[in-house]
């Protein structure tokens, strides 16, 4: 992949196959059907944005409104968003292992939180040991705000980390 070439966009319907193919080979272990991504493009266009070159796509970030502490399961749909949504919920921010270093995922994660504006707080899982990542965005652990067995089935050392908007 050309890294200079690479930019974030809106994610579009015609993306979504590529997107679900990298979900795949980054999260062998955490597996979700294409069908969610397609479902949370309509649900929260302005929180789904791919890394992309006019050939490729490299990376993907996907948001969305949720009712705080209650992140939805993996691999479920939700039917809609909560009318009532006070966080917003970074499902995920995943970039190709060959495109990793560049500052993509710094570039997604200030565009999300700048979205995450409009809530009183942006929450996330945290997998793979990657909580320090997150740490340096402000996020902290807040995993005893979570139901008992909300975070099992994203493994042994998922989080549940928050990071209050500023006023």
């Amino acid at each position: 992949m050309t890294a200079l070439a690479m930019a974030w966009r809106a994610m579009r319907r015609g993306d979504l196959d590529a997107v679900a193919d990298l979900a795949d080979r980054i999260h062998p272990d955490l597996p979700e059907d294409r069908a969610v991504f397609a479902e949370r493009l309509p649900l929260y266009p302005s929180g789904c944005r791919v890394l992309a070159s006019d050939a490729e796509i490299a990376g993907y970030a996907l948001a969305h409104p949720i009712c705080y502490p209650h992140p939805p399961a993996l691999n479920t749909l939700i039917g809609a968003l909560p009318p009532l949504g006070d966080a917003l919920y970074i499902h995920d921010v995943a970039i190709a292992p060959d495109m990793r270093g560049g500052g993509h995922a710094a570039a997604a994660i200030r565009a999300l939180l700048a979205l995450g504006a409009a809530f009183p707080r942006c929450c996330l899982i945290s997998v793979y040991g990657t909580a320090p990542f997150w740490r340096r965005f402000g996020f902290t652990d807040a995993s005893c705000d979570c139901a008992p067995g909300a975070l099992a089935a994203y493994g042994a050392d998922a989080l549940w980390m928050v990071r209050l908007t500023p006023e």
